[in-house]
């Protein structure tokens, strides 16, 4: 830790305030640290102090808070012209190649090059390919003539922000972190020590690149074997539900895992491309991971061909069906609708001329293609009107008990009922 940062309040910079960025930015002043937030959306900034946040697990009255209490937000960069370290929490998308985007990362770098001084300690958050952290991003740091390591500190700590986590806060999760040299990893450790509980130091920031990137494919593929295993469960009429409860008494040698009806958000279905990616340039073939993706990818279709076979069971054509989806986020309890399952059971199903509904406590609107879907009261009337509902997301202020008993047909591709021996429930 350097002599300033021992001797005055630290001055610390997040760029991004999503639902990364915003966390951190209330963990780093909760520590007491002199905190600025710093991204570019005008409108997110004056929302924000206003006391307004735009991420579900982040109450208003923390914002207002924070703010009252001296956390700062802006779009001006030139505030961090004194900032003893700055964490970067932007969004690193897959561009329409499946190929990485770091734009938002280069771009914050570009702007950080131009003003933060000698001695400051910057943090990458964002997900990134291995070498991303060491190459990419320490070459835009060091245009002004920096030397990582000496004149200027870089290190990268994975997010692992989990959103609607109720169990698990931002500090409660142990936080690994790797320096592009060794004194870079001692001066990242001595800024997120204060902040979080554990600091999980591994030799280089390649190598916690590659910590995140593991997490999530691990996750990506065994979700794509249950994925597939439901299918072939449901070809053999075994409830692969319970198959998965038997398969969990063994305590040893079995983690479970479950199926849905596909992957959602920014972490799952994207990451894994990013280790295939760089795996690809050193000529090393990812079939498991583009197997587990080819799954994944295929189960809202696999969703809406067994709606359409339960519609015939049912005696209607999907063609005059009025369907009922609930849940339009990619998990429950946010607001969150990238890469969600939902959109594609809806466009799956309107391509066969079903009239589609959605009713999501959480996501009052959603843009499919050129059409804009409003979330539905969840009326017993609706309810009974629909000729077949489908649990999609099982958000927790939902009756799942009132669905089943007011509903012709439900479709639960989450476990989310109870009513295992109701005729007119089938489960995925």
């Amino acid at each position: 830790m350097t002599a300033q940062m021992e001797d005055e309040q630290t001055r610390v910079g997040v760029v991004g305030l999503g639902y990364v960025g915003l966390p951190l930015a209330l963990a780093m002043h909760d520590a007491g640290y002199d905190v600025v937030g710093v991204d570019i959306d005008a409108d997110k900034v004056e929302g924000l102090r206003a006391g307004e946040s735009p991420v579900n697990d982040v109450t208003d009255e923390e914002v207002w808070t924070a703010t009252r209490n001296g956390l700062t937000f802006t779009t001006d960069y030139s505030l961090l012209s004194d900032a003893d370290g700055v964490s970067i929490a932007v969004p690193t998308p897959l561009r329409k190649t499946d190929t990485p985007d770091l734009s938002f990362v280069l771009d914050a770098a570009e702007r950080l090059a131009t003003v933060v001084p000698e001695d400051c300690t910057v943090v990458l958050e964002s997900t990134v390919y291995p070498g991303a952290t060491e190459g990419a991003l320490a070459d835009v740091l060091a245009e002004n003539g920096a030397t990582i390591g000496e004149d200027l500190y870089l290190a990268f700590s994975p997010e692992r922000i989990d959103p609607g986590n109720e169990e698990y806060g931002p500090t409660d999760i142990p936080k690994v972190l790797g320096g592009v040299t060794e004194e870079c990893g001692d001066r990242a450790q001595a800024l997120y020590e204060p902040v979080f509980d554990e600091v999980v130091r591994v030799d280089s920031a390649t190598e916690a690149e590659l910590v995140k990137l593991l997490e999530n494919t691990f996750r990506a593929v065994n979700i794509g074997l249950i994925n597939e295993l439901a299918q072939i469960a449901h070809e053999l009429d075994v409830d692969i539900w319970d198959a998965i409860d038997a398969a969990e008494t063994k305590p040893f040698g079995f983690m479970p895992f479950y199926p849905g009806p596909g992957l959602g958000g920014h972490c799952i279905p994207i990451d894994p491309f990013y280790l295939s990616w760089k795996a690809n340039e050193h000529g090393v073939d990812t079939r498991f991971i583009d197997l587990a993706d080819t799954v994944n990818r295929e189960m809202p279709q696999h969703v809406v061909q067994r709606i359409v076979s339960q519609l015939n069971d049912h005696g209607t054509a999907v063609s005059t069906a009025d369907v009922l989806i609930i849940g339009a986020a990619y998990k429950p309890d946010v607001s969150d609708t990238r890469e969600s399952p939902a959109i594609d059971i809806v466009e799956g199903l309107t391509g066969w001329d079903a009239t589609v509904d959605y009713h999501d406590p959480y996501v009052p609107a959603l843009d499919i293609g050129e059409t804009t879907y409003e979330s539905v009261p969840l009326t017993d009337d609706r309810l009974r009107s629909a000729d077949c509902v489908v649990i999609v997301t099982d958000h927790s202020p939902l009756d799942f008990d009132r669905i089943v008993e007011e509903a012709s047909l439900v479709f639960d591709t989450r476990n989310a009922t109870s009513h295992r021996d109701d005729e007119h429930v089938v489960r995925l």
